[in-house]
């Protein structure tokens, strides 16, 4: 169901050279009874997903290194991220977007994810919803070297670390990605590593 206190004016596309930047002009109505007419910036890139890969027995969890531009002109000095395997749903659903992602970017190739929740990342200026799986895997699984696709200028680094040092990567700072942070937390608090 639709907000009825607000109302969509005009939208006007600032830029459409990567993703869609949009200025939405909209009113609001207030809890005093007045309107107000408002303006914001909206960075719409489509949705994605995002998977932690873990093995119980091995107590490893699988994770990507990447150069990542906004990092590094916001102050990370060599710009490269740890992250959980995500990528952009293009056309696919959630789960068959996250499965093709981990086996182009990891090398791994899994039957059956979990779904355990989905998140606004940055509701403040991002209109992306973030769809998060888990799943185990095992040396098995692994069917190639992983690294990305070159025509989408990936360059990544697979990364498989005992799950206590990713947590503690975390409280050291070599972790920072959010949604990193939150799958480590969600298999801590669920118990499952």
């Amino acid at each position: 169901m639709k907000n009825p206190d607000i109302t969509l004016l005009n939208t006007e596309i600032l830029s459409d050279n990567w993703y869609t930047l949009n200025k939405v002009t909209y009113s609001v109505l207030k809890k005093n009874g007045t309107t107000e007419t408002q303006s914001r910036e909206a960075y719409d890139r489509g949705n994605g997903a995002v998977i932690l890969l873990y093995n119980k027995t091995s107590n490893t969890v699988i994770l990507t290194r990447q150069f990542r531009l906004p990092t590094y002109i916001n102050g990370n000095p060599t710009g490269m991220l740890i992250e959980a395997c995500a990528g952009l749903l293009d056309n696919d659903n959630p789960e068959d977007c996250i499965k093709r992602e981990t086996e182009e970017e990891t090398g791994y190739k899994i039957s059956s994810v979990q779904k355990v929740f989905e998140a606004y990342m940055s509701p403040g200026s991002v209109t992306e919803i973030l769809y998060f799986f888990i799943a185990e895997y095992s040396s098995e699984m692994k069917i190639n070297d992983g690294g990305g696709l070159e025509e989408e200028g990936e360059n990544i680094e697979v990364l498989e670390l005992p799950f206590e040092e990713s947590l503690k990567m975390i409280d050291t700072g070599e972790i920072k990605d959010a949604k990193t942070i939150m799958l480590l937390q969600h298999l801590r608090i669920k118990g499952i590593m």
